[in-house]
């Protein structure tokens, strides 16, 4: 590595690389003060300006591969053999126990052998041996390590122990850590293949990010077939150290990178994540599949990684609350990611679909209304326009149906119509093929006319295989996403109209309140506790819902019949009266409410009555007391609650209350702190 030289700016140090600096240019007076210094380098063919978070996993100028083999199918040999054809051009270092030649290149016994500097090293040896090779890697001055190893908190407690020493010896070092049980690392920019794919991507703008290695070399073989472009490919691991919210950051700040993937099987640092996320969404789309959705997924991705995967409806709304799109399936964020990269965001509402078949514009209009979008109105104009051209036969409302036998010139002239339409935003247009379709030509007009209407959205859906095969290809190698069924492009555009519309919200707070009775609130939270309750008594839920001024009935806890009395005089009739026990949640059903009571007899006899029912239906709950409420005119129950999720905090309810609210579950969620959107 090339010397380092440290100047002073306002007693910051700023460390500059001077090996084979193509450019360096002073800007603003040279003075010993305040120097301002600008340096583009080239260092050992890599080019660019560090800029990036984590440049050394993401463009290390150095690489040690440790349990590099000579062996095909052992782990170190594919390591090696991948970095060594991806075209890196930064010094690679093998490193190997038994040292000789490895694959054409000298290797070494140990990492502190080698002669240069190191700024990333690759450990792919079993995990008894790891913490001592990270000790050595500290020694030496490696800045980040990706470790390849298994063996660590997804086996067992002794593994888990293992990997917390790990951490430890990272953290004393002052390196970084992807990993372990990951499956490495790819950026096709620089570019340098530091994983198991069987060959390096093609270059593109899609970061992907990948808690499940496997997954993502199944993921790495179909985009290669799919000739997706991809620019860096993260598999996290058990992420030890880094996790999914460092390499977001990092890939925001990659202008190589347009979107941002993400499966994810769990998330630790919650409210971070949300922080982060948000952020993020501002510049660029972020969007995520997530594993453990179900309680058997969650059970099977908990053992998977060791991770706490927590509850999906927390995901669900923090990544709606974030703007992260949640999609369906690995297909579907492929599909979107695609989208994004290639065509513009609709800037209002208005799709119309341009086909040659009835059915699936049928299909593609119900879909556009069943997701929340809407069909465009088409104007005076485009519909005069239309009927002049197209046969009589033909539609000219929306969808444009330009019959079965429509060649490629009818096509150009409806779409381009729907497109000079400023009531359409975004357009989809549907082929099928007929005896007389020229697919290919017809893609050609729709590409052409794509880019002539840059700000306009244009999805293609081309049914059929070998037939339409070339005319999709052609789309898609043009920038025109093209899909075999409706359903997944306006899946595509919904995604579109998703990201379009978050960017377009107001940046709203969270109102603050200065009113809020805090001490009262604390008393009674202080008070539950020491009674080693995890749940609030009604009476105890209404006094600190007035704390925070918020209107409720008075509600009083009565240990005896005549207690109850004299609260009832004091609230004033009717009342209501409910028995309180932690261990009879549902009251209604075992007698332990009364309702209407008007005088202090009726008082009495209801007490007594709850008290044996109660102790009837259950001898052995602890009891209380009963309350003793106010009654109020029938109304529209609610309900208020909040659970803490173990990731993202604390999550509120609020729905359709009353006997019902477990059946009915009409209720909605969202975390806190919220806003009034």
């Amino acid at each position: 590595m090339g010397q380092r030289e440290s100047i002073q700016e306002h007693g910051i140090c700023l460390t500059v690389f001077l090996e084979k600096a193509v450019n360096t240019e002073i800007i603003g007076e040279k003075s010993p003060s305040k120097v301002f210094i600008v340096t583009i380098y080239s260092l050992s063919g890599l080019e660019g300006v560090s800029y990036l978070k984590l440049d050394a996993i993401f463009r290390p100028k150095s690489v040690a591969i440790i349990g590099a083999s000579n062996t095909p199918g052992k782990v170190g040999y594919v390591l090696t053999n991948n970095l060594l054809k991806s075209g890196y051009a930064g010094s690679v270092y093998l490193i190997n126990v038994r040292g000789g030649d490895i694959l054409g290149h000298q290797s070494y016994k140990s990492i502190l052998d080698v002669p240069g500097d190191v700024e990333l090293a690759v450990i792919a040896i079993p995990s008894q041996y790891v913490i001592p090779t990270v000790e050595q890697c500290g020694e030496k001055g490696v800045e980040a390590l990706i470790v390849i190893s298994a063996g660590f908190k997804e086996t067992s407690h002794e593994g888990a122990e293992l990997e917390k020493k790990l951490v430890e010896t990272v953290k004393r070092y002052g390196m970084r850590l992807q990993g372990p049980n990951c499956l490495g690392a790819i950026n096709t920019h620089v570019p340098y293949d530091m994983s198991f794919a069987s060959t390096l991507p093609k270059k593109g703008s899609i970061g992907f990010i990948t808690q499940s290695g496997a997954l993502g070399t199944a993921i790495l073989d179909w985009i290669i077939a799919e000739e997706i472009g991809f620019g860096s490919i993260i598999s996290l691991g058990n992420k030890a150290d880094l996790d999914e919210i460092d390499f977001m950051e990092a890939m925001a700040e990659d202008p190589d990178i347009k979107v941002i993937l993400l499966y994810l099987e769990s998330i630790e640092r919650g409210r971070k994540f949300l922080e982060v996320a948000e952020r993020i969404v501002k510049k660029k789309p972020v969007m995520a599949v997530k594993g453990g959705t179900s309680s058997a997924g969650a059970k099977a991705a908990g053992s998977h990684t060791g991770a706490l995967v927590g509850s999906f409806l927390a995901y669900q709304k923090a990544f709606d609350r974030a703007g992260v799109i949640l999609t369906e399936s690995m297909e579907d964020l492929f599909n979107y990611a695609v989208a994004f990269t290639q065509q513009s965001l609709p800037d209002d509402e208005g799709i119309a679909i341009v086909t040659n078949a009835g059915g699936p514009g049928i299909l593609s209009t119900d879909l556009v209304e069943k997701l929340g979008l809407k069909m465009a109105s088409l104007s005076e104009e485009t519909v005069e326009k239309l009927e002049e051209s197209l046969p009589e036969a033909a539609s000219t409302g929306n969808p444009v149906d330009i019959l079965g036998d429509a060649l490629p010139d009818r096509y150009a002239v409806a779409v381009e119509c729907a497109l000079q339409d400023p009531n359409v935003h975004a357009l989809v247009v549907l082929l099928t093929p007929q005896a007389m379709t020229d697919a290919l030509t017809t893609a050609k007009h729709v590409v052409d006319l794509s880019k002539r209407y840059p700000d306009k959205p244009v999805i293609s859906v081309f049914m059929g295989g070998d037939w339409v095969a070339e005319a999709a290809e052609h789309l898609k190698d043009n920038g025109v996403p093209c899909y075999n069924f409706p359903e997944k492009g306006i899946k595509t555009l919904d995604a579109l109209y998703q990201y379009s519309r978050h960017l377009k919200l107001p940046e709203l707070k969270p109102p603050v309140f200065d009113d809020i009775d805090r001490e009262t609130v604390r008393r009674i939270y202080d008070a539950v506790r020491k009674d080693g309750r995890n749940v609030l008594f009604p009476h105890e839920a209404v006094a600190i819902v007035q704390a925070y001024g918020v209107n409720a009935p008075p509600s009083m806890l009565a240990s005896s019949a005549e207690e109850a009395v004299g609260f009832a005089e004091e609230i004033g009739y009717p009342v209501v009266m409910k028995i309180v026990s932690p261990d009879i949640m549902h009251k209604t059903d075992i007698g332990g409410v009364e309702l209407n009571l008007n005088n202090a007899n009726m008082v009495r006899i209801a007490f007594e009555e709850i008290m044996r029912k109660s102790r009837k239906a259950q001898p052995l709950a602890k009891i209380y007391g009963i309350t003793v409420d106010k009654m109020v005119p029938r109304g529209r129950e609610m309900i208020i609650g909040m659970s803490r999720d173990p990731q993202f905090g604390p999550m509120v309810m609020f729905g359709l209350g009353g006997i019902y609210v477990n059946f009915l579950k009409d209720v909605s969620f969202r975390l806190a702190p919220m806003n009034e959107r």
